[in-house]
């Protein structure tokens, strides 16, 4: 496997150019619920999906272990100012990263002049240090390391550019950008490594662990709207009442048989319902069921056929993904997240989606006793999520960092673990409209499947997209332009 930086074609064009002092380069202007916080799919939403490799730490934290791993990464050269244009590192999170995403960060790049890095969280993927997933081996799994990852990355790849371009202690000024997960690491990157970026966008940040996250549940009743919410909560009584008389038969007709833990199921067809509105789809479950509950339909049957066509069908969610069974298997596979991701939930951060005591969408049988059965059945006795020292870590919404920019969809259940409120030097935006959920400041409407470039035309209201993504783009200019003067001074 390849551990130097590789520049793409046109790039080396540009290096031979500079090299022989005849550069001229001018730019025309100026980034689950369970394992589906991340979801993305086809060759064509990539700006690159050439892989490249590096050799990165295994315990950024032990001064006696040496050992190494390749880490997989991305970069898009296309429109980058040689040769002080910016870098924007775009940070995987918890899933395969199969390349540069073709959203709103390429609408970036190209204003700014810059180049686009991408880095593959460690673990996921093709990012492995090991051979096997058991729990021994997952140590060294967090985002503590992924942090140092990122850290030592990104002085990886500034020193083989100076490199490349024949120059020492030049400095270009980076960005780091990250949705849901990732938008957290863009965020902590920031706070724990100030002198190694200008800045950071936090796009549906989870910025704060919580234990028990109630407030999922009762934002996904307030995006539904008082029709689609009864048609969910009655649709949900049905379901446990035949639960409980015939439990094959309804499983079955969900298309989930293979689920022999009740509270598995109960938790698959919740986040069915989640899915919609957190990536921007409200129509395609709240259309089909509120009209049935008005003719007098099965709600169960009408449910079962969203849930089979859209979340299983068209969506790609796989039934093993809630499997138990599934997530105790260690083997290295193309559905590794699962377990990957579900080890740092039950280590880290929670975000426990448990029932509230009234009110609630889901099934009170989705409670905290079921998430920690299921974090001791998976990975073993001793396995709990330690939330507070994660929060005293990073500060949760308290986070004390500066040019950090949050934003947030008012329908995305995840933004009650984002900052919502702006503080010194960290202005935080919610985009208000109907179809308005997860990352939707990167990915526009919707959010999955994704919309190239971020177009925001599909969303219910273009105009509040457009409005938080000036503000955006006017923090980067000023954070950037910052940087660069202070470079320009230190080499005075």
């Amino acid at each position: 496997m390849r551990t130097t930086m590789r520049l793409r074609s046109s790039t080396l064009v540009w290096v031979v150019l500079l090299t022989i002092s005849t550069f001229a380069q001018q730019h025309n202007g100026l980034v689950p619920s369970r394992t589906l916080l991340n979801q993305l799919s086809g060759s064509a939403n990539y700006l690159t999906m050439e892989e490249l490799w590096f050799q990165q730490t295994l315990d950024h934290f032990s001064p006696y272990d040496h050992r190494r791993f390749q880490q997989r990464y991305y970069e898009f050269f296309d429109y980058f100012r040689l040769p002080d244009g910016p870098i924007f590192l775009k940070i995987c999170g918890e899933s395969s990263c199969n390349g540069i995403a073709n959203d709103y960060i390429s609408v970036l790049a190209k204003k700014f002049g810059a180049a686009v890095v991408s880095l593959e969280h460690r673990y996921y993927g093709k990012s492995s240090p090991f051979n096997s997933l058991k729990t021994e081996n997952l140590r060294y799994l967090s985002s503590k390391q992924a942090l140092y990852d990122l850290a030592v990355f990104r002085q990886y790849y500034q020193k083989s550019l100076d490199l490349k371009l024949n120059r020492s202690n030049v400095e270009n000024p980076w960005f780091v950008f990250g949705i849901s997960y990732s938008g957290a690491l863009s965020a902590w990157f920031r706070l724990k490594f100030p002198h190694l970026t200008c800045g950071s966008l936090a796009s549906s940040a989870v910025v704060h662990a919580v234990y028990n996250f109630t407030e999922f549940d009762r934002q996904i009743g307030e995006s539904a709207g008082p029709e689609c919410k009864a048609a969910l909560q009655e649709t949900n009584q049905l379901v446990e009442q035949r639960l409980a008389t015939d439990q094959k038969a309804v499983k079955t007709l969900f298309g989930a048989a293979e689920l022999v833990i009740d509270g598995d199921f109960l938790y698959f067809l919740a986040d069915a319902a989640v899915t919609a509105f957190q990536y921007g789809n409200p129509d395609k479950l709240c259309s089909p069921l509120v009209q049935a509950k008005k003719a007098g339909d099965d709600l169960v049957e009408a449910y079962a056929k969203y849930v089979k066509e859209y979340y299983l069908g068209s969506f790609g969610v796989k039934v093993q993904t809630y499997d138990q069974k599934h997530l105790k298997n260690t083997a290295i596979t193309e559905d590794s997240a699962d377990r990957l991701w579900w080890f740092q939930v039950c280590t880290e951060v929670a975000y426990f989606q448990v029932a509230p005591l009234n009110d609630s969408i889901r099934s009170s049988k989705v409670d905290t006793r079921y998430h920690l059965d299921l974090c001791k059945n998976v990975f073993g006795d001793g396995i709990y999520p330690d939330v507070a020292g994660t929060n005293i870590y990073y500060g949760g919404t308290k986070i004390a960092g500066s040019k950090i920019v949050f934003t947030n969809g008012s329908q995305d259940p995840w933004r009650h673990a984002s900052k919502q409120i702006s503080s010194t030097d960290m202005p935080s935006y919610i985009i208000s409209c109907y179809n308005c959920g997860h990352g939707t400041d990167m990915r526009g409407c919707p959010q999955a499947p994704l919309s190239i470039e971020g177009n925001a035309e599909n969303c219910s209201s273009p105009d509040a997209v457009h409005k938080v993504r000036q503000e955006i783009v006017e923090q980067i200019d000023l954070w950037l332009s910052q940087c660069q003067d202070s470079a320009r001074r230190l080499s005075m």
